[in-house]
């Protein structure tokens, strides 16, 4: 018979202290929707306007996530009460992700109204969570209501003013990025104290991963997809082999020294908190585009291999360099050297652009593979530890 769970807090100590819960997992199930329709944002619109609407959606489709995995860090998911609330959070953001591809058309007040219940409905709930059991927590998230309630302000205007919306929503997204960075300072309340952003580092770098997981997923099944409707043959096999090389190279490149060099560090750590706003909430974000840009270009490298074509390319080479200076940006902040051949790799991954118009894409994107496989050798036979 099940016990009942009375606290809401997630344990200290023991495996649920870090385990990812089977409702974290459920709850993700949104987010690789969500994943899927940004990517989509780009598919069917070839502007240099339409990558500006892709970067800012998929900002702030990670900072939602982000910021439920802070809350289920403290929070038990085991929880009935909290089991109901990422439940209903999950029925909110189905609604967001449906209304990504018109988010800045027709469905622009249905995405901004979606995201502003998602944000400070979690925020309030976490406030009533924690009133009882760990009253600093519950103030904190008051600071947090209060920041997200103004970004949302914002979010809604946009909405009602199409000619400016790209504008406002640009400054609400500043807002919102801002927030932790400023330790949601408000006026009465003052900063949220350190002692209040301590995390299971374990937890933490584990839920990051599985986004990452999230992310690669969307990568394969695109590439998979337009590989399964054309004409099955050695050139669209070469083809496909070279999608799913790159999805692969960047699995290794976060997972064979990153994410558990990563854990250990700041499981290690004193004060995690700070470590885990850089390390697990801004940086991740570059690595989440940079893979969410190489599915779109997968979409493309499969429909049509040997076109030269500058837009194809742009979004190639983006990805390849967010990636890796994502990566580098991690390791840095998780105890490493910033690692310089990553640097350069992204470097020379957005020389990739200047080749757009004279070179075809299938070529292209061998280029940027070897540049990663590279990136990913010197890194396997770099001896040491983080500093």
């Amino acid at each position: 018979m099940e016990v009942a769970i009375r606290s809401l807090l997630r344990p200290s100590k023991g495996e649920d202290a870090h385990r990812v819960s089977y409702a974290e997992l459920f709850f993700d199930l949104v987010f690789v929707f969500a994943v899927t329709q940004v990517s989509h944002l780009l598919i069917g619109n070839h502007t240099i306007y339409a990558v500006l609407q892709a970067i800012m959606i998929g900002a702030i489709v990670w900072w939602v996530w982000v910021y439920t995995a802070w809350v289920t860090n403290w929070l038990n998911p085991e929880a009935n009460p909290i089991r109901v609330l990422l439940l209903l959070l999950m029925i909110v953001g189905v609604v967001l992700s449906a209304s990504i591809p018109r988010a800045f058309g027709e469905s622009a007040l249905l995405f901004a109204v979606a995201l502003v219940v998602f944000q400070v409905g979690r925020s309030l709930a976490a406030v009533a969570a924690f009133a009882k059991e760990k009253p600093g927590h519950a103030l904190n998230f008051v600071r947090i209501a209060i920041w997200l309630a103004a970004s949302g302000v914002l979010w809604i205007l946009g909405a009602l003013f199409p000619d400016a919306r790209l504008w406002i929503w640009l400054l609400a997204l500043v807002i919102d990025y801002a927030g932790p960075r400023a330790r949601f300072w408000t006026p009465g309340l003052g900063r949220s104290p350190l002692e209040t952003w301590d995390v299971a580092g374990a937890h933490m770098a584990e839920r990051m991963s599985l986004f990452i997981i999230i992310a690669l997923g969307e990568t394969v099944v695109v590439s998979a997809s337009a590989f399964a409707s054309l004409e099955l043959n050695w050139s669209t096999g070469i083809n496909f082999l070279c999608a799913f090389t790159g999805s692969v190279l960047m699995w290794f490149l976060y997972f064979s020294r990153s994410e558990r060099a990563g854990s250990r560090y700041i499981d290690a750590a004193e004060e995690r908190g700070m470590i885990a706003q850089t390390a697990y909430t801004y940086v991740p974000l570059l690595m989440v585009l940079g893979i969410v840009l190489s599915a779109v270009v997968d979409h493309f490298l499969l429909d049509e291999p040997l076109k030269a074509d500058f837009f194809t390319a742009m979004l190639l080479g983006l990805s390849c360099a967010l990636f890796l200076v994502g990566s580098a940006l991690f390791r840095a902040a998780t105890g490493f050297r910033l690692p310089l051949f990553h640097v350069v790799g992204a470097i020379c991954a957005l020389g990739l652009i200047f080749l757009g118009s004279l070179v075809p894409v299938i070529t292209l994107a061998w280029l940027a593979n070897g540049i990663m496989l590279i990136v990913l050798i010197f890194d396997l036979t770099k001896k040491g530890e983080p500093d």
